[in-house]
């Protein structure tokens, strides 16, 4: 299902090299800023600008926390894989919210497990795999924390589990997969 409504601003948290950003290109929005960390990917977005030439969107090396405190500028944050790498997810919405124009929305993508209110789980060392994967709610559990975190309107948009189809080994991507645990 799309966003309800692509604002003037946009901010991508999570935004890796700028893959999803880049299919805002014929959408509404007249600024699209991607925030991630990782060096090699904010590179490859700027390897990629040299083709696709000038445009509104940019992706620049930071964590959420280094972005100015409550901007409120942007229509539209995405919060993309981000949340279950958070040790304090509360911190993480309420640090996403400050950055939302009054009325904006925040579109928030996530691991989640099975279960009813209140279910989470913990993982001890690695989950999947993945380093730092702190906590992992149910859908139900996320959206208690949204409204603990002053969201309203909440809406659940998709839960489909991830296959060996979407996550798989490909020519580019020899790592280990979900294939292999």
């Amino acid at each position: 299902k799309p966003v309800h409504r692509l604002g003037e601003h946009v901010l991508a948290e999570g935004s890796g090299n700028g893959c999803y950003g880049c299919g805002l290109r014929g959408a509404a929005a007249e600024r699209g800023i991607g925030i991630d960390r990782t060096i090699r990917y904010v590179m490859q977005y700027a390897a990629m600008r040299h083709f696709f030439g000038e445009q509104p969107r940019h992706i620049w090396p930071l964590k959420l926390e280094e972005c100015p405190e409550g901007n409120s500028a942007f229509d539209v944050v995405f919060s993309m894989g981000v949340i279950y790498h958070r040790k304090d997810h509360m911190e993480h919405l309420q640090q996403l919210k400050q950055h939302l124009k009054p009325g904006g929305e925040l579109v928030l993508e996530g691991l989640v497990i099975e279960g009813g209110p209140g279910d989470l789980l913990h993982p001890q060392g690695r989950y999947a795999k993945m380093k730092n994967v702190h906590t992992l709610p149910s859908p139900a559990t996320m959206v208690q924390w949204l409204q603990q975190a002053g969201y309203h309107d909440i809406e659940i948009v998709d839960v489909s589990p991830t296959t060996i189809n979407e996550q798989r080994r490909t020519e580019w991507m020899h790592f280990e997969s979900l294939a292999d645990y």
